[in-house]
């Protein structure tokens, strides 16, 4: 499924007579987001359901999917840097859609990632310290000795007589609400990629490789490219993965080419890196 048919953004030319005719103060250190895209010449992406952009750090894939994202008005939760020249950025910038954008439609970046794995940990870090605090209880109902007096002592027979029937750790798992499920960081990274993304909306995805490991790296592509075939998803993706680079129908703009250009996977520049320190080494395997 196809919503958002192609992007423009400002050539060099236009950006340059912005600066000369409206910015008059010379204070400015950047006009980012100018500048940085025109430098490749890159003035417009068309997309089809699953398009990667790639690049070398600095080479504007970030910007990129932040000018699309804010554009379109997608959905977000991180913030990201914006300077006081975006919306007359954002003012030059035009764009083609097939159909209506989906209302779940979102940009997700490593920092929602990263956010998502920290609240997990203060999760489980609160249940861990009631989990200390149940194994105390466990010790004093066991061996504690008294007599039923009051009905106040009810709940106390009852804690004992159970902590005597119990072992410690069904004692604990009874009263202890439901943990978080303690995954790594790179599964809980997984997770939450198979859980944001739903079907039929688009989606930016920035470096969604980040704290995946290369088995993880190839799920998640699989999962991708299933949720653009079956699902209704488009994906406009930046990465610099080769796993993620090699799903399989993707349209992928290299950004350190000047003009940028669509390439085939195995002729990016970071790709070939990993091939040839391999076949370098391959009388290591």
């Amino acid at each position: 499924m196809i919503y958002l048919s192609s992007f423009r953004f400002p050539d060099w030319d236009t950006e340059y007579n912005f600066r000369l005719n409206e910015v008059k103060r010379t204070c400015y250190n950047t006009m980012y987001p100018f500048f940085v895209l025109s430098r490749r010449s890159l003035t417009e992406l068309n997309f089809s359901e699953i398009t990667i952009l790639c690049g070398g750090n600095g080479s504007g894939k970030t910007t990129a999917l932040n000018v699309i994202a804010e554009k379109l008005g997608l959905s977000r939760s991180s913030l990201y840097n914006r300077s006081s020249f975006f919306e007359d950025y954002l003012g030059f910038c035009s764009f083609g859609a097939e159909q209506a954008m989906p209302g779940q439609s979102a940009v997700i970046t490593s920092d929602d990632v990263f956010s998502y794995m920290l609240d997990i940990r203060a999760v489980n870090d609160g249940v861990d310290g009631r989990r200390d605090q149940l194994f105390e209880e466990y010790s004093r109902a066991k061996y504690d000795k008294f007599r039923v007096t009051s009905l106040e002592d009810y709940e106390r027979l009852k804690n004992a007589c159970d902590a005597r029937r119990k072992t410690q750790s069904a004692y604990v798992k009874s009263r202890l609400a439901e943990n978080v499920r303690e995954q790594s960081n790179g599964e809980s990274a997984y997770f939450y990629f198979t859980q944001k993304i739903t079907q039929g909306a688009l989606y930016l995805l920035d470096e969604p490789e980040n704290s995946l490991a290369p088995d993880l790296q190839l799920k998640l592509r699989d999962f991708l490219a299933d949720s653009a075939r079956f699902y209704g998803c488009q994906f406009i993706i930046a990465t610099h993965s080769p796993f993620m680079l090699s799903m399989r129908g993707a349209r992928i703009y290299d950004l350190d080419d000047d003009p940028v250009s669509i390439k085939k996977w195995t002729d990016i520049k970071n790709v070939r890196m990993w091939y040839e320190f391999f076949k370098n080494n391959k009388d290591l395997f």
